[in-house]
């Protein structure tokens, strides 16, 4: 069963990625690499998982719930359109915990049809990483999906910084899932050791 995804959720698209947060002590990750067939996406999963699981780290894969199953992964993360053309009772019935991604009130309806484990918010702020139909969310609207979801976390992503992580946990927000904030920084290490201080993680 997958434990509230810590305060810091790094996002990475890589396993040599994956090893190197790990050696940092990120205790959460999840692996999201983009267009990979089935054969390709079950390699790097068991490849992941050869890595986090000796560390007790807790890997989340995206979008591949087929593979996922077929690799043994415990814990998966679906967008919209993936949730859509899921086998929600085969990934249920292979002991996945879910975790479902939303952006306005529809998928936050659609989202908790699904009995999520976790449900994410985001873009929060406008991010440069890929280009979003929906506007920035802000932190107003962390706070209301947190009234709505009561005791399931929310996950926060899109925009956000070591810097502006007091407010957005101010607002409510669980966990807050970073992408650019650590893997384009120039020194990836450092930051994930200021988020891991920060969110009571560090050695």
């Amino acid at each position: 069963m997958l434990q509230t995804p810590d305060r810091f959720y790094p996002i990475v698209d890589s396993v040599a990625w994956v090893d190197r947060l790990v050696r940092c002590g990120v205790r959460t990750v999840q692996l999201r690499a983009k267009e990979l067939d089935h054969a390709s996406a079950v390699t790097m999963i068991r490849a992941a998982l050869a890595v986090t699981l000796p560390a007790d780290v807790q890997l989340i894969v995206n979008d591949y719930w087929q593979a996922a199953i077929d690799a043994g992964a415990g814990h998966l993360h679906l967008g919209q359109e993936d949730l859509a053309e899921a086998d929600l009772a085969a990934i249920r019935k292979a002991g996945l915990t879910l975790g479902v991604s939303t952006h306005d009130e529809a998928e936050l309806e659609t989202a908790l049809a699904a009995s999520p484990d976790y449900v994410a918010l985001g873009p929060i702020w406008p991010t440069t990483l890929k280009v979003m139909r929906f506007a920035p969310q802000g932190l107003a609207r962390i706070s209301e999906w947190k009234r709505r979801l009561g005791p399931t976390p929310l996950i926060a992503i899109g925009g956000v910084t070591l810097e502006r992580a007091p407010d957005v946990f101010a607002a409510g927000a669980d966990s807050i899932a970073v992408v650019s904030d650590v893997t384009m920084n120039a020194d990836p290490e450092a930051r994930v050791a200021a988020w891991l201080a920060f969110t009571g993680r560090s050695a």
